[in-house]
């Protein structure tokens, strides 16, 4: 059993949570995510890790309440336990793996889109740890859905924020500050990172397709099984099949085919769709389990 330690709001339908996970602590990296399982009954569920302290044995999750097990997750406090919390999975960060000195010349941008705020807070701690700065815009649709903002402040080098309905400092979309920033203001970026509603990635993708900035971004919003056998978060990137639970989760967001993934998605909702997926790809449906058929 994992303890929770510390369990709060963050907005309506978004929580946050502090578990005692020693081995996980120890071992993870930005970018990375866990399985958590609330009790025998509960789902397997792929959260990317918020936060994590090595000494404490502490890991931090943000979670959104999109169905019955989260739901049920969001009524825990502290005290309470989860059955399971499995990791670290997927793959670390490009740059944890980076030379420091190198990364210090790189100019970064990063675009988070409503819980995106949450992957994305670890990599720029982590930057800033190292003694990287790096520039953020936070997106969200309303003021209440703007989470994380203190904690982002505190590590990178410029926040902006944006929401959708202009309730808060800004009215517009991510793209429309990278615009701003890149176009007004005469800023130049080596590379970003978006995590955020495929959508919004998307988007993002193309803006920074035209102005020549490199971009990563991360496909744990399509993760289901967390081991690539479900088939869920299978898409194209370039000409290569690839699953983001095993990949992944990040990918060069220019070669991602998000019209594929979104409306693949959403044949993965319903039984015969994923009937209809399976028949159409074939041994390539699954990834985590060796070409089932």
């Amino acid at each position: 059993m994992y303890k929770i330690l510390k369990a709060c709001n963050l907005a309506s339908n978004i929580f946050l949570m502090d578990v005692e996970a020693k081995r996980v602590a120890s071992a993870c990296e930005p970018g990375q995510f866990v399985i958590v399982r609330i009790d025998e009954r509960g789902e397997r569920i792929p959260l990317t890790i918020c936060d994590y302290d090595r000494e404490k044995g502490t890991v931090t999750i943000v979670v959104q309440t999109v169905g019955a097990s989260t739901v049920r997750m969001q009524k825990l406090k502290a005290g309470d336990s989860l059955l399971d919390f499995v990791g670290p999975l997927g793959k670390p960060s490009e740059f944890v793996n980076e030379d420091i000195e190198s990364l210090k010349k790189k100019k970064i941008l990063f675009v988070s889109g409503g819980l995106g705020t949450a992957p994305i807070y670890p990599q720029v701690k982590w930057l800033h740890e190292h003694g990287v700065d790096a520039d953020v815009i936070i997106g969200a649709r309303t003021k209440e859905l703007v989470i994380l903002e203190d904690e982002m402040r505190a590590v990178s080098g410029n926040l902006y924020i944006t929401t959708d309905d202009g309730s808060y400092v800004r009215k517009g979309m991510g793209t429309d500050v990278i615009k701003d920033l890149v176009n007004n203001e005469g800023k130049k970026y080596d590379v970003c990172v978006a995590i955020g509603p495929m959508i919004m990635m998307k988007f993002v993708c193309l803006l920074t397709k035209e102005l020549g900035i490199p971009t990563i971004v991360s496909m744990n919003p399509i993760m289901v099984d967390g081991t690539g056998m479900c088939g869920a978060c299978r898409l194209i990137v370039g000409d290569e099949v690839k699953f983001a639970c095993v990949d992944g989760p990040e990918f060069d967001g220019h070669l991602v085919d998000f019209d594929q993934a979104m409306k693949r998605q959403n044949l993965y909702k319903t039984a015969e769709g994923r009937a209809m997926l399976k028949e159409q790809e074939g041994d390539t449906h699954h990834g985590g389990c060796g070409q089932c058929r």
